[in-house]
Parts: C-alpha cells; sequence; structure tokens
C-alpha cells in the first residue's frame, strides 16, 4: 500500500491510446460533425494534462466523459456567443462595420470577458454588462434589477475583482 501522502502517477499516453478513438465516436455523436469532435477531442485530454493536481483514475471513460462535457458546454456557449455577436455586425451599416481584424479582436475580447465572469451570478454579470458595455448608470441598474444602488454597487465591485484576478 503506498503512504497515503503519494500521489498516484497517470499514463497520459495509454490513456490516450485506449480511449481516444472512442472518446471522439462519443463527441462525435454529440456533436454530428467529425471534424468538431477531433478538436473537442483534442481539448478533453489538453485538459487532463494541464491539471495542476495529480489526479487518480478510477474510470478512464467517466473522467473522460466529465471533462468532454465541460470541453462542449464551452464549445456551445462559444458559438451561441459568436452567432449572437454575428447578428450584431449583420445589422450595422457598412460604415461603420469594424474592419476583420478588429472584428476578431472584438470576438476574442467578449469571448475572453464571458469566460472571466463566468460563475457569476446572472445579476451580477448583467449589472457590470450594463455598467460597462452600456454605460447605464447604477441608479439606472438598481431600477432595472429591481435591486439598491448598494446592491449594484457591490455587484459591480464583485464583477470587477473576478475579472482582475482571474488571470
Amino acid at each position: 500500500m503506498p503512504p497515503p501522502d503519494s500521489q498516484p502517477c497517470v499514463d497520459i499516453q495509454a490513456l490516450y491510446t485506449d480511449h481516444h478513438g472512442w472518446l471522439h465516436n462519443w463527441l462525435r455523436k454529440k456533436l454530428g460533425c467529425g471534424s468538431s469532435a477531433a478538436d473537442l477531442t483534442h481539448d478533453t485530454f489538453l485538459r487532463l494534462l494541464t491539471k495542476k493536481d495529480p489526479i487518480e483514475i478510477r474510470e478512464s471513460r467517466a473522467l473522460l466523459v466529465t471533462i468532454a462535457r465541460s470541453v462542449l458546454s464551452n464549445h456551445f456557449r462559444r458559438q451561441k456567443l459568436e452567432h449572437a455577436y454575428l447578428e450584431v455586425l449583420a445589422r450595422l451599416p457598412e460604415p461603420v462595420l469594424p474592419s476583420l481584424e478588429d472584428q476578431a479582436i472584438l470576438l476574442e475580447t467578449l469571448l475572453e470577458l464571458d469566460r472571466l465572469l463566468d460563475g457569476l451570478a446572472a445579476d451580477v454579470r448583467q449589472a457590470f454588462l450594463w455598467s460597462q458595455l452600456d454605460g447605464l448608470a447604477h441608479a439606472d441598474i438598481a431600477a432595472r434589477l429591481g435591486v439598491s444602488l448598494t446592491t449594484v454597487k457591490r455587484y459591480i465591485v464583485k464583477a470587477g475583482v473576478q475579472c482582475f484576478f482571474a488571470a
């Protein structure tokens, strides 16, 4: 029996060799697209490789599915955000359309902001976005959310701290 403080070693190469094809097929069924499934299979193993803490794997496929579901969720969230962004761009008159380079930068910024605000309550995110992106006054945000001015200030600070310290 290993000492209680010893960390088990995970053989990622064997895990990859044994389960890559199975995971790819599982994701392909979920996505209906082989190339997207290949990308997300790669991302799943990459997440496993970049985990800071050692992990003990009892059920390989259960672990891979758990990680893959998170990767899949992020994929769908990114698609939804990208679709909404493209809809907004489509409604802009051509003279004010940002360049393709600026569009790509803006989209990446939106995706990063979404990642940074992930996990916050919906009202906290909304207050922060109305304040920072729409320039609404705190009193207007309080009225829209049906909360006090102090609560709005607390929400905005909380979201700002989340963004600042996420890196």
